[in-house]
């Protein structure tokens, strides 16, 4: 028989911070980023740590992407590689308790787990390792005799459903019973694909979905985990 997938997200869903961030920080660190440029992610990012607008954090998430896609240029793979194994010795077990339960518990109901991220394929792979998913996928960036092109392969952010579709028929798995967990917009259309789409921590713009459309809401905070079912259009606290 088939077996049932439960598909999540990474950055804000599994783990507690944003692997793409991190690496960033990993890359400055080493000497990769231009400092004057990172100085403007880091203003980026304080800015919406202070919640200077509604869009502060794309505002930063957007000067974040453009310097890594400029100076991934001319980096050696295995100096990615290098940053990715630095940021995962870190951040691996900084997870979100609900996420790293759930995982153990598809696990044992014998669910397939996937995992796709926006990050990069590199550190995808070695975290997907790491919690034994099944499969996964990352964005891809080109190389050539070793080194990185600065061109993208792929951008996992545009084409999650259709990766989890790849995915899903590579390994024979069945929808019915599926299950998706994210916590940003970028995750709709892949939680609208499943039968049981989940809002972890969502943002403004996922939650607003999600209680349109009446999926579960699933917040933690501290050692609290809230999940809020949909009822009548609103959401009741599940006991």
């Amino acid at each position: 028989m088939a077996r049932p997938f439960a598909v999540f997200d990474i950055d804000g869903t599994l783990i507690r911070w944003q692997l793409y961030h991190a690496l960033a920080d990993e890359l400055a660190r080493r000497g990769h980023l231009d400092p004057r440029e990172f100085q403007r992610v880091r203003a980026a990012r304080m800015d919406w740590k202070k919640r200077s607008g509604e869009d502060s954090f794309a505002a930063y998430e957007q000067t974040l992407v453009r310097l890594i896609n400029q100076a991934i240029t001319g980096i050696k793979a295995s100096d990615l590689e290098q940053a990715c194994r630095s940021v995962l010795s870190e951040y691996k077990d900084q997870v979100y308790t609900y996420t790293r339960d759930l995982i153990r518990e598809l696990r044992a109901k014998d669910y397939l787990l996937f995992t796709i991220s926006a990050s990069q394929a590199e550190i995808v792979g070695m975290l997907a390792e790491y919690y034994g998913f099944d499969d996964w996928a990352g964005s891809l960036y080109k190389t050539k005799d070793g080194f990185f092109t600065g061109k993208i392969d792929v951008l996992m952010s545009e084409r999650k459903p259709e990766v989890l579709k790849t995915l899903a028929a590579k390994h024979h798995a069945s929808w019915q019973g599926s299950i998706g967990v994210g916590d940003s917009e970028s995750d709709i259309a892949m939680l609208s694909a499943v039968e049981q789409p989940i809002a972890f921590n969502p943002t403004k713009k996922l939650f607003t979905h999600a209680k349109k459309q009446g999926w579960k809401v699933v917040l933690e905070r501290k050692n609290m985990v809230y999940k809020l079912e949909a009822a009548d259009g609103t959401y009741r606290l599940q006991a």
